[in-house]
Protein backbone atom coordinates (compact mmCIF):
# COMPACT_ATOMS: atom_id res chain seq x y z
CA UNK A 1 0.00 0.00 0.00
CA UNK A 2 1.66 3.34 -1.16
CA UNK A 3 1.44 6.54 0.82
CA UNK A 4 -1.25 8.08 -1.53
CA UNK A 5 -3.92 5.30 -0.44
CA UNK A 6 -3.43 5.80 2.75
CA UNK A 7 -6.70 8.11 5.17
CA UNK A 8 -4.85 11.48 6.62
CA UNK A 9 -5.38 12.38 10.20
CA UNK A 10 -4.33 15.61 11.73
CA UNK A 11 -3.01 14.83 15.73
CA UNK A 12 -0.61 15.74 18.39
CA UNK A 13 1.93 13.51 19.43
CA UNK A 14 0.61 12.53 23.33
CA UNK A 15 3.76 9.80 24.30
CA UNK A 16 6.95 8.96 22.57
CA UNK A 17 7.40 5.27 23.65
CA UNK A 18 10.28 3.02 23.30
CA UNK A 19 11.57 1.42 19.67
CA UNK A 20 10.83 4.61 17.57
CA UNK A 21 6.23 4.09 18.66
CA UNK A 22 4.65 7.44 19.13
CA UNK A 23 1.45 7.57 20.85
CA UNK A 24 -0.96 10.15 18.75
CA UNK A 25 -4.15 12.03 20.03
CA UNK A 26 -6.36 12.72 16.70
CA UNK A 27 -8.40 15.43 16.57
CA UNK A 28 -11.37 12.96 17.02
CA UNK A 29 -10.36 12.07 20.03
CA UNK A 30 -8.77 8.65 18.72
CA UNK A 31 -5.42 7.66 20.41
CA UNK A 32 -3.10 5.97 18.24
CA UNK A 33 0.30 4.48 17.46
CA UNK A 34 2.56 5.23 15.00
CA UNK A 35 5.55 5.19 14.05
CA UNK A 36 8.61 7.00 11.31
CA UNK A 37 7.91 7.27 7.62
CA UNK A 38 11.29 6.37 6.22
CA UNK A 39 11.86 9.65 4.51
CA UNK A 40 11.82 11.38 8.11
CA UNK A 41 14.33 8.42 9.07
CA UNK A 42 16.01 9.65 5.62
CA UNK A 43 16.51 13.02 6.66
CA UNK A 44 16.85 12.69 10.20
CA UNK A 45 13.42 14.77 11.47
CA UNK A 46 12.57 14.62 15.30
CA UNK A 47 9.05 14.28 16.08
CA UNK A 48 9.29 15.13 20.21
CA UNK A 49 6.22 15.33 22.19
CA UNK A 50 3.51 17.89 21.83
CA UNK A 51 4.62 18.03 17.82
CA UNK A 52 1.42 18.66 15.28
CA UNK A 53 1.74 16.04 12.71
CA UNK A 54 -0.18 14.33 9.78
CA UNK A 55 -0.60 10.64 10.40
CA UNK A 56 -1.62 8.29 7.50
CA UNK A 57 -3.34 5.20 8.44
CA UNK A 58 -4.29 2.14 6.50
CA UNK A 59 -8.35 1.85 6.34
CA UNK A 60 -7.50 -2.35 7.29
CA UNK A 61 -6.27 -1.25 10.19
CA UNK A 62 -7.02 2.01 11.83
CA UNK A 63 -5.03 1.53 15.33
CA UNK A 64 -1.73 1.64 13.77
CA UNK A 65 0.06 4.79 11.07
CA UNK A 66 2.60 6.36 9.73
CA UNK A 67 3.52 10.04 10.71
CA UNK A 68 4.46 11.32 6.78
CA UNK A 69 4.63 15.53 8.03
CA UNK A 70 5.45 17.21 11.25
CA UNK A 71 3.81 20.32 10.88
CA UNK A 72 5.82 23.60 12.08
CA UNK A 73 4.97 25.17 15.16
Amino acid sequence: MSKDELAKFEGKVAKATGGGNYLIALENGVTITAKLCGTMKRFKIRVIEGDKVTVGVSLYDLSHGLIIFRHKS
